[in-house]
């Protein structure tokens, strides 16, 4: 499970970031008392959702 922190450095971009896609349902989170958590596969599915090509396109 990855912070907020742990995904805006991934990605290169602001915690403020994160936290606007997480609240605009873009990534899923979990949130344990303040904070939010990612899982990895949450990752996984955000990154593919934002290909340029999809990952099973077999035109």
């Amino acid at each position: 499970m990855y912070t907020c922190d742990e995904v805006a450095e991934r990605y290169k971009v602001k915690v403020i970031t994160v936290w606007d896609w997480i609240r605009q349902r873009k990534l899923n989170a979990i949130k344990l008392g303040r904070e939010y958590r990612i899982s990895e596969d949450d990752l996984i599915q955000f990154e593919n959702e934002r290909k340029t090509i999809p990952a099973n396109d077999k035109s």
